[in-house]
């Protein structure tokens, strides 16, 4: 670094911002006869050891305001100048958060709260639909929706889970792999029926969901999640893929037990669809003997799939391994009904050019 400082030679111009002087071997040309004349103005005004000391401490000039280091045009000096503002920079925030700490010590109970750092979440906008649990209109609602039945016990979910046509070994794995972590799953290939002739099959054979995953270039990225008989429909969008074989630290495949399933942060009345849309998937009374979870964890309308086994390693303290396999998905559309692409009424469609206008507003 002290080879690199000795090479270049700066110079504070009128304005304030250092401009750059090449002190090369190789005097030919105008940039080394320029060269030449301004290290002889520098070596005029001053000694070679306080040029060095102005080198030394170039951080200490103060840049004008409007100046930025971007505007440094030599690509190695403008990096060694980000690096070492960044570096000041956390210098500062440590000194800071060491400052606090002795004042809080010094207070003891007298010290004030800490502070509450901004985040896109506790800085979301309110949504008007957000559900209140004891709201007697979304109790009336969830009695004589499509999924009443089975949250009242009535029904027992079972999954077809099939693909587009012609799939490839990845979409193939994931959707085996999905039937483990689903119960009373079963795949069946698509062999080119569409989905408006396996619908009626799948209510012929006591099917309470149509799972159909999509892909593009043999990679998982689209899921229709339609639940039967009545609806509705949902269609995400599928990213972040990873099976069992590419996770490192996977614990051993799932049982057939029952998992518990979590569901965090569906709060809006669209969510709380979505929320139970997912719920109706799972049985209603989990195996806790199999230690197995499955977690549907909605931030910022994305929604992360998780699937876990929780290990008692004695009477206090718990560990978790996850099994696989993991996933996120965005919501795409919500159609009432089953799947009808043509004349089907869609209760939400995502439309981005308007909603992402706001990153602060959400959907669920």
């Amino acid at each position: 670094m002290d080879e690199s400082l000795e090479r270049w030679g700066y110079v504070l111009e009128s304005r304030g911002v250092i401009a750059k002087v090449s002190t090369s071997q190789d005097g030919k040309g105008k940039k080394g006869k320029k060269a030449k004349k301004k290290s002889a103005e520098v070596d005029g005004e001053g000694s070679a050891g306080e040029e060095k000391k102005m080198v030394k401490s170039e951080l200490a000039v103060a840049f004008p305001p409007a100046f930025s280091v971007s505007e440094i045009k030599n690509k190695q000096r403008r990096h060694f100048m980000f690096m070492k503002l960044k570096q000041e920079k956390r210098k500062q925030k440590m000194q800071l958060r060491k400052k606090r700490r002795k004042e809080r010590e010094a207070l003891g109970d007298k010290a004030p709260p800490k502070e509450v750092p901004k985040t896109i979440e506790n800085q979301r906008v309110y949504d008007e639909t957000t559900v209140d649990p004891e709201d007697e209109e979304i109790a009336f609602d969830e009695g004589t929706d499509e999924f009443s039945a089975y949250f009242n016990g009535l029904t027992n979910p079972k999954v077809l889970i099939t693909t587009s046509d012609r799939p490839r070994g990845r979409t193939v794995r994931f959707c085996e792999q999905l039937a483990t972590v689903i119960p009373n799953a079963h795949v069946y290939y698509r062999r080119g029926l569409a989905l408006k002739r396996i619908i009626p099959q799948c209510v012929a054979r006591n099917f309470t969901y149509l799972m159909v995953i999509n892909e593009d270039r043999q990679v998982p990225n689209g899921m229709v999640l339609c639940h039967l008989p009545d609806g509705p429909t949902a269609h995400f969008k599928v990213s972040s893929v990873r099976l069992r074989k590419e996770m490192k630290r996977r614990g051993k495949n799932p049982t057939e037990h029952y998992p518990e399933v979590i569901l965090n942060n569906f709060t809006t009345r669209l969510g709380h669809t979505i929320g139970r849309l997912f719920a109706a998937l799972f049985p209603q009374e989990p195996h806790f003997v199999g230690r197995q979870v499955a977690t549907f964890h909605n931030q910022r309308d994305f929604i992360f799939f998780r699937f876990h086994r929780y290990i008692f390693k004695n009477e206090k303290k718990v560990g978790i391994q996850e099994l696989g396999p993991r996933f996120t998905l965005k919501l795409r559309s919500l159609q009432k009904g089953t799947f009808d692409s043509k004349y089907g009424e869609y209760e939400w469609v995502m439309k981005r050019h308007e909603m992402e206008a706001c990153r602060r507003k959400f959907q669920l």
